[in-house]
């Protein structure tokens, strides 16, 4: 049901002009349609259809012939309850769910009853008819493919983005036109990100989805810049991203809403989203409360991600490798036998920070080998490990690390069967981190490096070891001639199931 939802939900948008691909059109829940004659011009007409309990988002593609005739029919909307919305004749249909809609349209809650298609007619020549169409969908779950109706660029490539930052919608700030520090807003924000030149965002306000309804009104102005919804789930016990989902989940760990951190997990899983653990490292305390992570019974299983790089950790001695990194409790949880994947986020809250602080919007980037920019293709690949973090936050340093044995290759994130004895090719290439090197980190034997040394922008080495038929994980990193961290790899893993 999810899948058939989320396939309808794609073409639906494009209808409403987020995008012009077309796809195969799948049946609607409901069709509407009749005719408009001479006699409605000037008047409205109010057209009934039921809303079934448990309805989460109501879609609605709008069509009708007599263009070419100055026929005008415009579009509304009432709920069983309230007025919802008027686009009038600038919008081919809408969409409304109860944390986001189509500008033009309220979010909320969706009433079950009977809802009307507001039509007004401001002109009909006579003699002429006008017939119209309405498709209905209705998305019962929370599962959510995302603002872009069609992937942002179809095909597969390595995408760079930005995976925690805040608006005025938690604590984010900027300045005014007078120069003074106030809540940012959502534009602001992602005009910044695009300044960067990143492929997608994920705007994460505190234990909010209220930054979403002006994230769908920005996606067609953004049409180069995938926007994910997200939020950050604040915790007394720690805080953690939440990907994908714009429906209302429960943060308040401890109470009755969500006794255990598996209640809040299920949840997620539930609405199809991904959950990364956000800055570990960082102490807990009056100056940062619930920072450090210390949910008691963390299943680390259901935990997809690790934000082991934060942008407040750059502006430290040590940058990545700070007192407040987060890769040595990735490692630990590595170590334990979980395949969790290391992502990094700016965590930006003042958005004028200058670039050369290291600590703006894209400082780290999160770089993600995905089959198309899209929201499921980029969170897929997070989830598969398919991912490096750009600690320098550059436009192009480039890390791609596959290994071999006995015919099967594997990239960044994946599992490698390789028994005791069996030869094991590891080949990496480096694009534009001239003067950096090689550095191997894992929990099992690590083979020597002939040659570590990158002198050029497009460099590739290979090295061999036989396996010794043990579970391990091995990464691969380049550092900068200083010895600091410029790329932070994720492992292969070798014999794990």
């Amino acid at each position: 049901m999810a899948k058939r939802w989320i396939q309808r939900l794609l073409l639906s948008l494009c209808a409403l002009g987020f995008a012009s691909t077309t796809r195969a059109q799948p049946a609607p829940d409901l069709t509407l349609s009749g005719v408009m004659t001479r006699a409605d011009h000037e008047h409205y007409r109010e057209v009934p259809f039921k809303v079934p309990a448990g309805t989460t988002r109501v879609t609605v593609e709008f069509a009708y012939t007599g263009k070419d005739q100055k026929s005008v029919i415009d579009l509304g909307v009432r709920d069983p309850q309230r007025f919802r919305g008027w686009s009038g004749g600038n919008k081919q249909g809408f969409t409304i769910s109860d944390a986001e809609a189509t500008p033009s349209y309220l979010p909320g809650p969706i009433p079950a009853g009977t809802w009307k298609l507001v039509l007004g007619v401001p002109n009909l020549r006579a003699g002429v008819e006008a017939h119209y169409t309405a498709k209905v969908y209705f998305q019962h779950g929370t599962s959510f493919a995302g603002f872009s109706a069609v992937p942002i660029k179809p095909g597969p490539g390595w995408y760079r983005g930005d995976l925690h930052m805040h608006t005025a919608n938690s604590d984010g700030s900027c300045l005014s036109m007078k120069g003074l520090h106030v809540p940012c807003p959502v534009f602001r924000t992602v005009d910044a990100a695009h300044a960067r030149g990143l492929d997608f965002i994920s705007v994460t306000d505190h234990n909010d989805t209220a930054q979403n309804n002006a994230l769908r009104e920005l996606t067609p102005y953004f049409d180069d810049l995938l926007l994910i919804p997200g939020r950050e789930l604040t915790t007394f016990w720690g805080h953690a991203n939440i990907w994908g989902p714009t429906a209302p989940l429960d943060f308040q760990l401890g109470s009755t809403r969500a006794p255990t951190l598996a209640a809040i997990q299920t949840q997620v899983e539930k609405a199809g989203g991904l959950i990364s653990v956000n800055h570990p490292g960082q102490p807990s305390g009056e100056a940062c409360m619930g920072c450090g992570w210390t949910a008691k019974d963390t299943d680390f299983s259901r935990i997809q991600a690790v934000e082991a790089v934060n942008g407040g950790a750059l502006r430290l001695p040590g940058g990545a490798e700070s007192v407040i990194s987060g890769i040595p409790f990735w490692e630990a949880r590595l170590n334990a036998g979980f395949r969790i994947t290391a992502v990094g986020g700016s965590d930006n809250h003042d958005l004028d920070l200058k670039p050369e602080s290291k600590s703006g919007i894209g400082f780290p980037t999160t770089v993600v080998h995905a089959t198309a920019l899209s929201q499921p293709a980029i969170l897929a690949g997070i989830r598969a490990g398919h991912v490096f973090v750009d600690i320098t936050g550059s436009h192009d340093k480039q890390l791609d690390v596959t290994a071999t044995s006995g015919g099967r290759t594997a990239e960044m994130g994946d599992g490698l069967p390789a028994p005791a004895g069996q030869m094991v090719r590891i080949s990496v290439h480096v694009g534009h981190a001239a003067g950096g090197s090689l550095s191997l980190a894992g929990n099992g034997p690590k083979p020597k490096l002939a040659d570590a040394t990158l002198p050029g922008d497009d460099e590739t080495r290979s090295f061999e070891a036989p396996s010794d038929g043990q579970r391990h994980w091995l990464r691969v990193d380049v550092r900068g001639p200083d010895g600091k961290l410029w790329l932070l790899g994720n492992p292969i893993y070798f014999n794990a199931p």
